[in-house]
């Protein structure tokens, strides 16, 4: 593991989001060996307060220079080990707005403290043993949640449930080498390795890493949403659907074709998933400038989409109209929505009998979204895009990283089974074992921690 590139400075930043005339507080963080030394320069605590760990002092934020006060706030302190950080760490909670954090940030940096880089607060907990890699990922997921099963995930993997079945997963391989390796060192001393002992292991081990694997597209569908393109010809009633399905009036809704121009987005949550929502115009052969560009980014939108709502009119049936618009998206996952069911009743309506799922809607009314969602769902369900356990989800970085075990594995295998002499066994499990420990930090080189930390907001 790289030395930490921070060690020995105080970095300050504002932690909190600054929202013009929207937030109450305001917070500023310090963390470093300084940190304790520029709250005291900057903050006066009236009274008897004392300056202890892991208490909270009231008072007034003032220039050192001109006794001028900043701000009237609360001083958390939190000294080391006992931080987010195991560094010295204070808190100033001014008031919220732009400018009171700002000036308190800017004495913090005129007193000695740097402005942290992004993620650096985390970055210094990890590099202190505070937290591994993948609880430092879950701290930026958990921060990002679009969805409470999004939040919930990240808070499993911040309390370890990843970072325990990988650290232990390693651990097995350790003791596989180690057999492997004193036989290599110690041939006569030892009785001879059990191979088929050392295969049934590695399988054992190969049998969670492909369990572990099969969370990463429930985590992806968790941390990204899903997108759904809404699409037919005009006057279906997309716009409709979008508005009565989002509860808001987002997209103009008329009785003329081409009302919509451009996709309208809106973004939901459906069964704890979140689904971006794009409303396009209506696909037909025109004439209108404009209306041949709505139509391109419809044709995008729907080609893009990880799911689309082919919908049509219940009255007029399936017509030449659908049939090109389903000849450019049936290769995509589909569900086919039987719009305005008010009119005309769904059981008359004809449709490609590899269209396996449908929805009956009436966007006026409101019926029939839950049927909706619930096709939704399953399709989802259909596309292997559901994991078993629900308290564990990988991101890509860590796939990447499994799959790569995944074949050090079976490398491995494969040499057992040629009868090649155990230093080649020793190849692909050290590369495995490796390749573990970059999930959780234990091996992982300078590159993939940029990579990891330039996504984090300052001062988180």
């Amino acid at each position: 593991m790289p030395d930490s590139p921070t060690q020995g400075e105080t970095i300050a930043a504002i932690a909190t989001a600054v929202v013009p005339e929207q937030g109450s507080i305001g917070i500023v963080r310090l963390s470093g060996a300084q940190a304790l030394e520029i709250a005291q320069e900057i903050f006066y605590a009236p009274g008897k307060q004392q300056w202890q760990s892991h208490r909270i002092l009231y008072g007034g934020i003032c220039h050192p220079q001109t006794g001028k006060q900043i701000d009237e706030a609360l001083l958390l302190i939190m000294l080391a080990p006992r931080s987010f950080t195991r560094e010295d760490v204070v808190e100033f909670h001014c008031h919220g707005g732009m400018i009171p954090v700002q000036q308190v940030l800017q004495l913090c940096l005129e007193c000695g403290a740097r402005l942290a880089q992004p993620g650096e607060f985390t970055l210094r907990a990890f590099f202190n043993g505070r937290i591994d890699l993948t609880q430092a990922e879950s701290v930026a997921d958990l921060v990002g949640a679009r969805s409470p099963q999004a939040a919930q995930i990240a808070l499993a993997g911040l309390q370890g449930k990843l970072a325990t079945p990988i650290r232990q997963l390693r651990h097995n391989c350790l003791d596989i080498l180690a057999e492997v390796e004193a036989r290599i060192d110690f041939e006569d001393d030892l009785p001879p390795l059990n191979e088929t002992e050392i295969r049934d292991r590695l399988q054992l081990v190969q049998t969670e890493v492909k369990h572990i694997l099969a969370t990463a597209d429930r985590g992806q569908l968790l941390r990204s949403g899903l997108k759904v393109a809404i699409v037919g010809a005009p006057n279906v009633g997309k716009s409709s659907l979008l508005n009565a399905w989002s509860r808001s009036d987002r997209a103009i809704v008329t009785d003329l074709p081409g009302t919509t121009r451009d996709v309208v987005e809106s973004n939901l949550i459906v069964g704890g998933i979140p689904v971006q929502v794009l409303d396009t115009a209506g696909i037909r052969a025109t004439e209108d400038t404009v209306e041949k560009i709505g139509v391109a980014r419809s044709q995008k939108a729907a080609r893009e989409a990880d799911l689309v709502l082919l919908t049509l009119d219940a009255r007029q049936g399936w017509t030449d109209a659908e049939a090109e618009i389903y000849a450019l998206v049936k290769h995509r996952p589909l569900i086919l929505i039987i719009n305005k069911i008010d009119l005309a009743p769904p059981d008359r309506v004809t449709y490609p009998p590899e269209i396996e799922r449908t929805a009956p809607t009436c966007a006026i009314g409101d019926r029939g979204l839950d049927r909706l969602e619930t096709a939704i769902l399953e399709t989802i369900k259909s596309e292997n895009l559901t994991a078993a356990n629900l308290d564990l989800a990988i991101n890509q970085r860590q796939e990447a990283a499994l799959t790569r075990v995944k074949t050090a594995l079976e490398c491995v295998q494969n040499t057992i089974e040629q009868n090649l002499p155990l230093d080649f066994w020793t190849i692909d499990l050290r590369d495995a074992i490796r390749t573990l420990g970059e999930i959780t930090g234990e091996d992982v080189t300078e590159s993939v921690l940029e990579r990891i930390f330039s996504r984090f907001c300052i001062g988180k």
